[in-house]
């Protein structure tokens, strides 16, 4: 089935909207605490405004014991290919807030964008085993679908800016959720792929500024593309600066 051809679940179904930053004019914007304990240390580790640790939460400037989760690979080459993405990354390069965007840090991690479907697969050293029943269904769904479009500043973890990934919606049914009750894991509504992290908090302009940026790519289509495998990830910090791609999950036999 080529992707043009698919249903796609819709916001109606999904959590993007209830979720946004809710952002109110000529105030700025002020890096969150979740922020800036899981991020902002790795992002910019002298700022003043990092949170090095915290009583009773397991990071330490970023770092974190390893945990796993079963993701959606996003191929770079592909997504930052796309004329939509390049129109998007020239109106960041160009806006009053480009200065406090960390660009350094998207080389490094180009490799490894994805979407969490499954957190929580175990906190240890070594990674799960998947019961070969669970990876013969993952199997039987054939590749699925997936949209991305414009940046998404949410809720939580104010700082960093994400692409919102819309799955497909197959025999009337979201088919991320289906794989995650395949795992027997929680259902959930947000799919993002962590893209771009702020270095610094917006001044009242810059924060009017990605505010209208966010609102006029909200509902631009990046990409639509089909995808064949899964990927399990074990990463010791949020913007899996450290993480190989542990297995391949294919979904098809």
């Amino acid at each position: 089935m080529a992707v043009r051809d698919v249903e796609f679940c819709g916001d109606g179904e999904l959590g993007y909207e209830r979720s946004r930053t809710r952002f109110a004019p000529g105030t700025g914007l002020a890096m969150d605490d979740a922020y800036r304990l899981a991020h902002l240390p790795l992002v910019a580790p002298r700022h003043s405004r990092a949170i090095a640790s915290r009583p009773g939460k397991p990071y330490l400037m970023g770092r974190r014991p390893r945990s796993f989760s079963l993701v959606l690979p996003i191929p770079a080459e592909v997504l930052f290919a796309a004329p939509p993405y390049r129109e998007l990354e020239g109106e960041l390069r160009a806006a009053s807030f480009a200065g406090k965007v960390a660009w350094d840090l998207l080389e490094p991690r180009r490799d490894r964008l994805h979407a969490t479907l499954c957190g929580g697969l175990g906190v240890q050293e070594t990674a799960p085993i998947l019961d070969p029943a669970v990876l013969d269904e993952l199997a039987r769904l054939g590749p699925i679908h997936a949209g991305v479009r414009g940046p998404f500043s949410g809720n939580v973890n104010l700082g960093r800016l994400y692409l919102p990934v819309y799955p497909e919606r197959r025999d009337g049914e979201n088919v991320f959720r289906r794989i995650q009750r395949i795992l027997g894991r929680p259902e959930t509504d947000l799919y993002l792929v962590g893209l771009h992290n702020l270095n610094d908090d917006l001044d009242g302009g810059e924060a009017d500024a990605l505010a209208a940026l966010l609102e006029r790519w909200r509902d631009r289509v990046l990409l639509r593309l089909a995808v064949d495998r899964l990927w399990l990830l074990g990463t010791t910090d949020d913007l899996v600066l450290d993480t190989p791609v542990i297995q391949e999950i294919p979904l098809t036999g």
